[in-house]
């Protein structure tokens, strides 16, 4: 009987990323002394649940990539999935950040796949410089172990461009669900786009922005491709983002409007003109003037806030706000105090700070 409500729980969560949902990319929590913050990490769980987000991305960028040298990469996959599982009863997508050369990227998939995990999302960063045809394989037999995400990242963040044949053999791929587009460009994302119409694949793969610069947009814009299947028109579904980690029930509320079906023109407009605040506030967050060095840091700093965590520290005691960050998050949190969602937080804040699930909300 178990087996078959965790094979249901499974299916119902693979709908969830296929239909297209919010995932915030999972901060980590820490006390001051710079080790794991349970209260904390449970509490930003639970926020991100109860703020509506469909899913949750851990051992991600914003999760701090160093988890896996201080041996938190599967304690904060296993509790984040009881937490998602104690707090609530809807399907929730869990994505797994797996990373670095193919043996390490497969035992964190097998990691994630024993821990419950709905995907795993593939940085294939690793294999910059080398041929493309490395990084299929790797994405090849990462997909034996789990369902996988695609990760289309711009160098500037961490990633690699990838050529548009890259993505039309990577959609090719049966067992890819989904692709987050962060390229930061247009013209290579449309490289990704143009892969998966081309391979025929735009029904089973959803598109998820990573664009923190495009994110309205992204979700707005038909993009017609005409390719060797003849016209096609394909729309991001979600969003994959650090940026949602933080005023989520906002991101929910942005998400559900602009993915609504038959928007008026007038509607588009003015979701339009929100997007240009949004990007606003994610240049101040995200640090995006100093090239994203402060984008963690900056997350963390607005969480902190908040009261979600206890500060802005990291496991890398250099990662912090660059010179002005702080200032220039006063300035949005200024000028647009409707973006937040500090009102939801401070309702709740005490509830998901317990040490226990008697407060959970199990719709």
């Amino acid at each position: 009987m178990q087996a078959a409500e965790s094979d249901r729980g499974t299916a119902d969560a693979l709908q969830v990323l296929s239909r297209g949902t919010v995932i915030p990319a999972h901060p980590l929590a820490l006390t001051a002394s710079r080790e794991l913050d349970v209260v904390h990490q449970r509490a930003l769980t639970r926020y991100y649940l109860d703020a509506g987000a469909g899913g949750l991305a851990v051992g991600v960028h914003i999760t701090q990539f160093r988890i896996r040298e201080h041996g938190l990469y599967a304690p904060l996959l296993e509790l984040t999935a009881q937490e998602a599982g104690d707090w609530t009863s809807r399907a929730v997508a869990l994505i797994a950040g797996v990373t670095g050369p193919t043996g390490q990227a497969v035992q964190e998939a097998r990691t994630a796949r024993a821990l419950g995990y709905t995907a795993v999302i593939v940085n294939v960063a690793a294999f910059r410089g080398l041929d493309e045809s490395e990084a299929l394989r790797h994405c090849r037999l990462v997909a034996r172990e789990m369902p996988i995400v695609g990760f289309a990242l711009a160098p500037e963040l961490g990633g690699v461009h990838l050529s548009y044949g890259f993505w039309r053999e990577f959609a090719a791929i049966d067992n890819v669900l989904a692709i987050k587009i962060a390229t930061f460009d247009r013209y290579r994302a449309l490289d990704v786009i143009r892969g998966v119409v081309d391979a025929g694949a735009q029904d089973r793969i959803a598109l998820y922005t990573g664009n923190d610069d495009n994110i309205v947009a992204d979700l707005v814009t038909p993009v017609t491709v005409r390719g060797v299947n003849g016209e096609v028109t394909v729309r991001f579904r979600g969003g994959l983002l650090g940026h949602w980690s933080v005023w989520t029930a906002r991101a929910v509320e942005l998400h559900r409007q602009a993915t609504t079906p038959d928007a008026d023109q007038g509607r588009t407009a003015e979701l339009l003109r929100l997007g240009s605040r949004v990007t606003d506030c994610n240049s101040a967050i995200f640090d995006a003037h100093n090239a994203f060095a402060g984008c963690i840091p900056g997350c963390l700093e607005v969480l902190r806030r908040q009261g979600l965590v206890d500060g802005a520290w990291c496991l890398d005691e250099d990662l912090v706000m660059s010179e002005g960050q702080r200032e220039e998050i006063d300035r949005v949190y200024r000028e647009h105090p409707d973006l937040s969602d500090d009102e939801f937080v401070q309702e709740n804040l005490d509830r998901w700070l317990t040490r226990d699930t008697a407060h959970a909300t199990r719709p």
